[in-house]
């Protein structure tokens, strides 16, 4: 079982095909045995998942008893769209939501839009729902790509935290270090809400330096070297990756994160393997054994 203390969620992404639903089901299936605390289901740049992201949500609450957290953007997205989904979500029993600006789609030119940032979001949240739902936001401990200062990147995290967000999720991050020295910063400039780190582990090295470079992630020389030394050996680079991984969220853990969150990628066995790793370990829960529609 886990430790009460640790919380544990699992992040999925909509799927667009037939296969990709039946994928996503047998992996939440899986998961779901660990008991985490929530699953989360990504929103694409600009709304263009919105319809997917609805029907994975409906899904992972149909199939399981896990809380399901659906991300919310606001970048090219109105007002009035992001109410409506708002009294969606609470028609549908979901009382958590991850809120982000969102990533701008290609091609589209940003003006801003209704809501410039992720905290006008969580204040909209909260003016329209009250506190009807447990607001996640995300975390930078490498500093977001567009801040201009570390200083400036914490107290965005400040300005969510004042406009009414629970807790935070990180992006990912390979550097222990990098995590609790932005957690200083944070406590010197009064964010207190939980931060959560966000953990991406290794399966392909080129898909990860892919995501690196979009989401500007650090993948240090020495982890970049080790993985090219493993050339075209799968079972290496997965091998290396997954040790990194565990060596990293046991570093995390003694140094009392308060929780830990999986990019999953809509995988279940790397996630499986590393608590297994950890001593977290999984346990039978009972299901609803029903079957996944894919029309």
């Amino acid at each position: 079982m886990l430790p009460k203390s640790l919380t544990i969620s699992f992040e999925f992404f909509p799927p667009k095909t037939d296969e990709g639903k039946i994928k996503l089901y047998e992996t939440a299936m899986q998961l779901a045995d660990s008991q985490p605390d929530f699953f989360s289901v990504t929103f694409g740049a600009g709304g263009t998942t919105r319809e997917g992201t609805l029907e994975a949500v409906k899904m992972l609450q149909d199939k399981t008893d896990i809380t399901v957290a659906p991300h919310l953007s606001c970048v090219g997205t109105s007002q009035d769209q992001l109410i409506e989904t708002l009294h969606e979500y609470k028609k549908m029993g979901v009382k958590r939501i991850v809120a982000l600006r969102g990533d701008i789609p290609t091609g589209m030119t940003y003006d801003g839009g209704e809501l410039k940032y992720a905290s006008d979001l969580v204040r909209l949240i909260r003016k329209i729902t009250g506190d009807y739902f447990h607001i996640e936001v995300a975390a930078y401990p490498e500093i977001h790509p567009q801040a201009k200062s570390v200083h400036d990147d914490v107290m965005n995290l400040r300005r969510k935290q004042d406009a009414g967000a629970n807790s935070a999720i990180t992006q990912y991050f390979y550097s222990s270090d990098a995590y609790f020295y932005y957690l200083d910063d944070c406590a010197r400039n009064g964010v207190n809400i939980p931060i959560i780190p966000g953990v991406m582990i290794v399966n392909q090295y080129d898909k990860l330096l892919r995501f690196s470079e979009m989401c500007g992630a650090d993948v240090p020389l020495w982890m970049r070297k080790r993985f090219e030394a493993c050339g075209n050996d799968q079972d290496s680079i997965q091998s290396f990756g997954l040790e990194v991984v565990h060596r990293l969220c046991q570093r995390l853990i003694d140094g009392g994160a308060p929780g830990l969150h999986f990019y999953t990628l809509n995988r279940a066995e790397e996630s499986l393997s590393l608590l297994k790793l950890l001593g977290l370990g999984t346990y039978s829960r009972q299901l609803r054994p029903v079957a996944v529609s894919t029309t």
